[in-house]
């Protein structure tokens, strides 16, 4: 299904494995159910926002509201681009880009979840390195900003391998008790020198109006080829 009320539902991230798009109805609908299934060990709580605590059924629901929340506050200055993320014609998961006064500031953060059964599998590092390809490659960020609990060591490691840095520390309270979360920058220059995953950026020029950008001076695909 090809939604035209928008250029952003044609707008698609290409990797060898992997295809990011915004959701149509019937994708969300399969992401929800994905939630339900679980994203990770309930043993553990690796999100600040502890949605995954919940029963299934409001984790699902919780997810389609999100993603309609996101979609329905969209603004130039402040956006969020939840993609889900397919691999095989399956749904496996969600990668998010975020900014704020992106025109100015040009700095992105990311988010993201994973079904529990697609951990393990290199797709977290893969998806990241879409969305950042999109950021510093599509929409000239400078800088890109994450965050994982001092605990969390595999998103530690995806971000690590992908050129991050630490950037400091933060306190949280999760399930009722303090949490370290690590901060986390990469700067343009460090992922120009850290990019090895091929990403092909297709239908971008008729969204960087909604992204809060002009035309810039990008192709279709990020590098490396």
């Amino acid at each position: 299904m090809t939604w035209h009320v928008h250029p952003l539902f044609d707008l698609r991230l290409h990797t060898a494995r992997l295809r990011l798009r915004l959701p149509a109805p019937e994708d969300l609908t399969a992401l929800a159910n994905l939630a339900a299934d679980g994203v990770h060990d309930p043993a553990v709580q690796p999100f600040t926002a502890a949605w995954t605590d919940a029963s299934p059924a409001e984790r699902a629901r919780a997810t389609m509201q999100y993603h309609w929340s996101a979609w329905a506050e969209w603004r130039p200055e402040r956006w969020s681009l939840n993609l889900v993320v397919e691999r095989d014609g399956v749904i496996v998961g969600t990668q998010g880009l975020m900014a704020h006064d992106f025109a100015v500031l040009r700095e992105v953060s990311t988010g993201s979840w994973l079904g529990q059964r697609y951990h393990g599998q290199g797709i977290g590092a893969e998806m990241r390195a879409a969305v950042l390809a999109l950021g510093f490659a599509g929409l000239g960020a400078q800088h890109a900003v994450s965050g994982a609990h001092s605990d969390n060591r595999a998103s530690l490691r995806v971000s690590r391998k992908l050129g991050y840095t630490d950037d400091g520390i933060e306190h949280h309270a999760v399930r009722g008790a303090a949490v370290t979360t690590i901060r986390l920058r990469l700067d343009r220059a460090g992922w120009q020198a850290r990019q090895r995953i091929p990403v092909e950026i297709v239908n971008l020029g008729p969204c960087l109006p909604a992204f809060g950008v002009g035309d810039i001076d990008s192709t279709s695909s990020a590098l490396p080829r």
